[in-house]
């Protein structure tokens, strides 16, 4: 995409909006507006129900503020709740006061909206000045606009509502959404963390949905509808002023057509017009993925097994932070296997400085307080291994023992087999395992001493 003095693009992100991952991406949208002071503006609507909504945007800011270089307010008016926490004060609405709100979201270089409840974004924004702004910036606006996670559930004509179905039990049912992608020929449903495996043995695919219910979700969709399906950390960048698509970072994006999946993974560049052709069913010979790469051909019915058209092209991005741990884990395993103190406590170091990047993320669920308790593990096995001690007792047994090896072998060469094995014996009591092989004498200490006998 050319970057343009006054660029028109919605961003469109699975998750992980304000995590390290994001930061490159960020980083080069917001150098996309050309600017050295843009406007930007935060909608905090979609968490504005929690009891940390202040929090929430604080760690919002900071992150901006300090991983991309971008001072954002949080937008007044946007939630009845959000604005208790935050300057300025919430105005009463009135059809004045609306069209201010209305126009300060058309006139923002970039405006983000990100984690929450889908259906309470809705609420708050259909029919209201927010819907208005973000509907004109899609259509003839300019900046940056970029919906993430719950805030990009409710792009499509159709919306999840997850905290329904997921965590109240709720019959799987569509929501309308804001339909931000209807005028651009986009009859979908976008659903984020797509691909999540939180669930671990059980499906939380599908933005916690689910194979089985998004399977029968499906079928309320009209014949002209897909899923937009955008993955973690993922994100799908859409220039209204080129018609060009790209997908960024470390997953895809999957249309989603009953049942049968597309996969266009991370580095794909297509239209605007083959997005339209592949979410009404009309497959283009091919796209550019990664330079060019072919599309290949219909895929297979059923959606655990999306084609995925080429490989991913995209820039290493930072690691998740399950990963993150999961690496530690090896790390710390190997160092102190090899008796490495200086690794062992680097590991930990490491560890500490990837959770405070990490906090700045308004997710809920990514997984931090699993890597403090992480953290607190190795910190303690450490601490006892220091009190066991890290030498290996070999290097302080060596002089002695090693000594006495010799005469033992020179004993047996002499035929005096009682006199080597009392040597032997009284090796064995003081904790050593000694083993004769066919590549000579081994020794290593047991750490058990045999009591003294007589």
């Amino acid at each position: 995409m050319a970057p343009y003095p006054r660029c028109r693009i919605l961003a469109i992100i699975g998750s992980g909006e304000t995590s390290p991952t994001m930061v490159t991406l960020h980083r080069d949208l917001v150098s996309r507006l050309g600017m050295a002071r843009p406007q930007a503006v935060m909608l905090a609507t979609p968490y504005a129900f929690q009891e940390n909504a202040g929090d929430v945007s604080a760690r919002a800011q900071r992150y901006f503020a300090d991983s991309v270089g971008l001072q954002v307010r949080v937008a007044a008016g946007t939630s009845p709740h959000a604005d208790a926490a935050v300057a300025p004060p919430l105005i009463e609405g009135d059809e004045e006061d609306e069209a201010r709100q209305a126009a300060a979201i058309r006139a923002a270089d970039w405006v983000f909206a990100g984690p929450g409840s889908p259906t309470y974004a809705l609420a708050h924004w259909q029919a209201g000045p927010v819907a208005a702004g973000l509907r004109d910036r899609v259509l003839a606006g300019d900046g940056l606009t970029v919906l993430a996670s719950a805030a990009a559930a409710t792009a499509g004509r159709f919306t999840l509502p997850v905290y329904e179905i997921y965590k109240a039990g709720g019959v799987p049912h569509w929501r309308a959404g804001l339909d931000l992608l209807g005028p651009l020929g986009l009859t979908v449903a976008v659903i984020p963390h797509y691909d999540n495996a939180e669930g671990g043995r059980y499906d939380t695919r599908h933005c916690y949905l689910g194979e089985r219910r998004l399977a029968g979700m499906e079928r309320e969709l009209g014949e002209d509808a897909a899923v937009l399906g955008v993955d973690e950390h993922t994100a799908v960048l859409i220039d209204l002023r080129t018609g060009d698509i790209e997908t960024r970072g470390r997953g895809g994006l999957t249309v989603r057509r009953a049942g049968d999946s597309l996969v266009l993974p991370a580095g794909t560049q297509l239209t605007l017009a083959e997005l339209r052709d592949l979410v009404r069913g009309i497959r283009r010979a091919t796209l550019g993925v990664s330079g060019g790469a072919a599309a290949g051909q219909d895929p297979p019915g059923g959606g655990d097994a999306p084609e995925r058209a080429g490989s991913d092209g995209e820039e290493l991005l930072a690691v998740p932070l399950p990963e993150i741990m999961a690496a530690a884990e090896r790390r710390f395993e190997a160092a102190a296997a090899a008796r490495d103190s200086a690794a062992m406590a680097g590991v930990i170091l490491e560890l500490e400085t990837a959770i405070g990047q990490w906090e700045a993320d308004t997710d809920e669920d990514q997984g931090t307080e699993q890597a403090r308790a992480l953290l607190r593990s190795l910190v303690g096995r450490l601490g006892r291994a220091a009190q066991d001690g890290l030498a290996d007792p070999r290097g302080r047994l060596r002089p002695a023992v090693e000594p006495l090896l010799e005469l033992r072998a020179a004993l047996r060469e002499q035929g005096n087999f009682a006199a080597a094995d009392a040597i032997r014996q009284a090796l064995t009591a003081a904790g050593l395992d000694v083993s004769d092989t066919p590549e000579g004498t081994r020794w290593e200490s047991t750490g058990t001493v045999s009591p003294a006998s007589g």
